[in-house]
């Protein structure tokens, strides 16, 4: 049976988010206002994608377990990491680029090289979940940076 984890979503990260989209339909409505098709068919296109990738991120970033895969989706990006070749999960807040909406994550290492990190809302059920579908312990409470 599969099971959808919500990313939980930092506060601050919201407000940029929603900062830039106003920013984008600001300056789309200005450019607008000029009358010049030339700046507005130039100017759609960057508020498409300056508003919309960044919504579409907020809105779509889910963490999916079936018994056999983690499904991991964030807008356009996807990925996906059998459940049984999951090493380790460690608690993290490491800032770098990752499908999580919040630096409150955690650190998926699978395979021989390959890791993620993801920040499900209700972190304890997910490491819970993930454990009792690998049929083993994957808690690594070092805590990563």
């Amino acid at each position: 049976m599969k099971k959808v984890y919500a990313s939980k979503i930092d506060t601050w990260l919201a407000l940029v988010i929603v900062s830039i989209v106003i920013a984008c339909f600001i300056v789309f409505i200005s450019v607008a206002s000029s009358g010049s098709i030339v700046a507005i068919l130039v100017s759609a296109p960057a508020l498409i994608f300056g508003a919309g990738l960044p919504l579409w991120l907020m809105k779509s970033t889910v963490y999916t377990l079936t018994d056999e895969t983690l499904f991991v989706k964030s807008g356009p990006f996807k990925w996906q990491v059998p459940v049984n070749q999951i090493n380790s999960v460690t608690p993290t807040s490491n800032p770098l680029s990752s499908p999580a909406l919040s630096l409150d994550r955690l650190r998926i290492e699978y395979g021989r090289w390959g890791s993620i990190m993801i920040s499900p809302k209700d972190k304890e059920a997910f490491i819970q979940d993930l454990e009792a579908r690998s049929g083993k312990a994957l808690r690594n409470t070092e805590g990563s940076q």
